[in-house]
């Protein structure tokens, strides 16, 4: 039972995690409607930030807050230079022109912080464990974790629900063209949400860097997974992002630590060992595949942010 519990923590966490990522790519496409590959490598330049930032000044809290003011700001000065481009044109030209971004961003990590990898110690007061529950022992960490992500996914909901900034990009979402016509300056909204999202990316890095390493090509892998978290969740939603991030965080944690055991009491130990790495890596696929055949535009509409 308390296996059972921390891995339901560990899903809740790796779900968070991945809702950070994926709430940004759903703004960006979701308003801009623009396909951005290069997202994985915001995410990657937030941890290198975060390593950096916090050699340099002996803080793992306020690298932290450098590194997400970096990443930011590289997102801001990024749309402005490159994203304007892509605007209005097919998506081929979106996939193509942001995969050349990830290989410009992988050679500028490799030419600036070379090609070995980098650490983010946690420190002292979270590299502990506190008791969750009588018996139960968990990363004081992974706790902070899942309170900083709840913390960002409440300020997101309330900036997008409950502001005026919130209206103007539910609106830009629904027609861009109409907002920009009442007077709103759609390139500076356009700017601030790509750093938004940006910024997003880099805080769920800088998280996951002292559990990972630091390295070259990290948020590749990961940015997969955003993306069928924003396809499951539903293109432009928000709810949709968080609902259908702790789906996949709770199916593939839960999968992985669960499945192979089951695999082995129904198929035997030889056939169950050798299907389970497979099946339990398909599992986030197969239900991402059942939840289209039933509602082929996500859990949840746009409009339903």
């Amino acid at each position: 039972m308390t296996l059972f519990i921390e891995q339901c923590l560990n899903g809740l966490q790796f779900g968070l995690l991945l809702f950070l990522l994926a709430a940004g790519l759903t703004l960006v496409f979701g308003i801009m409607d623009l396909v951005n590959l290069a997202h994985g490598s915001l995410y990657m330049l937030g941890a290198y930030f975060a390593a950096t930032f916090a050699a340099w000044t002996g803080s793992f809290v306020i690298g932290a807050v450098l590194a997400i003011i970096a990443t930011l700001l590289v997102g801001m000065a990024l749309e402005v230079i490159a994203m304007r481009r892509l605007y209005g044109r097919d998506h081929l030209d979106h996939v193509l022109g942001t995969f050349g971004l990830i290989l410009f961003f992988d050679e500028a990590v490799r030419l600036i912080w070379g090609p070995g990898g980098l650490s983010l110690p946690v420190p002292a007061w979270l590299n502990r464990s506190i008791e969750i529950l009588p018996g139960v022992q968990y990363s004081a960490y992974r706790f902070a974790i899942i309170i900083v992500t709840l913390a960002v996914a409440a300020f997101l909901y309330i900036l997008v629900m409950r502001t005026r900034v919130g209206m103007l990009i539910r609106a830009g979402a629904s027609n861009r063209e109409m907002v920009g016509a009442l007077g709103v300056n759609i390139n500076l909204l356009y700017t601030l949400v790509f750093g938004l999202g940006a910024a997003l990316a880099g805080l769920a890095g800088m998280i996951q860097a002292p559990i990972l390493t630091v390295q070259i090509g990290m948020g590749e892998n990961i940015l997969i997974l955003a993306f069928v978290i924003t396809v499951i969740g539903g293109i432009g939603s928000i709810r949709g992002a968080f609902v259908a991030a702790l789906l996949v965080g709770f199916i593939d944690t839960l999968g992985r630590a669960f499945f192979p055991q089951i695999l082995v009491e129904l198929l035997g130990r030889q056939a169950g060992s050798t299907a389970a790495p497979a099946l339990s890596s398909m599992l986030i696929y197969i239900l991402m595949a059942v939840i289209l055949i039933v509602k082929p535009q996500g859990l949840f509409s746009a409009n339903s942010r």
